[in-house]
């Protein structure tokens, strides 16, 4: 196989990785989101204030695009460098990609009964932050291992 259709084929790799944490990033934003809507909602029922800080909970997992860009970005770098190693970036951003995107789906889950449970309490908000960080661990893991493992 000619050298430039296996670095296309290992290119696709890259693709993979940043696109499946992205449909991760958006499931948990989204799971997130409406969460927090509804805690909003709540809120507004009861002539509370709508805490603003539950965007934060929202936003949280779109950090594995950013992770998933960056695995992308290194294997744009080894598919070019070796392209006869395709099959290594395509399996390297696929399953990158995927491990990333469960964990923002996953941070997303945390993130709606973070929202939840702060706009009833208005406390707690240091002690959601570590866990939807314990959640995002996963996917810097992964970015890292896959990353030297492809060097």
């Amino acid at each position: 196989m000619e050298a430039e259709v296996m670095a296309g084929l290992g290119r696709m790799g890259a693709a993979a990785s940043v696109a499946l944490a992205a449909v991760g990033s958006a499931l948990g934003a989204g799971v997130a989101g409406m969460a927090a809507v509804g805690a909003w909602k709540k809120c507004f029922a009861q002539n509370k204030a709508a805490p603003f800080i539950l965007v934060t909970f929202v936003g949280a997992p779109l950090s594995q695009t950013i992770y998933g860009m960056i695995l992308m970005n290194n294997i744009v770098k080894a598919a070019a460098e070796t392209p006869a190693m395709f099959w290594s970036m395509i399996g390297a951003g696929i399953f990158g990609g995927l491990a990333m995107g469960v964990s923002a789906w996953y941070q997303g889950k945390v993130g709606a009964g973070a929202a939840d449970a702060m706009a009833e309490t208005g406390k707690g908000f240091g002690n959601y932050l570590m866990a939807l960080g314990i959640v995002e661990t996963v996917a810097l893991f992964v970015m890292v291992f896959i990353g030297n493992a492809i060097k």
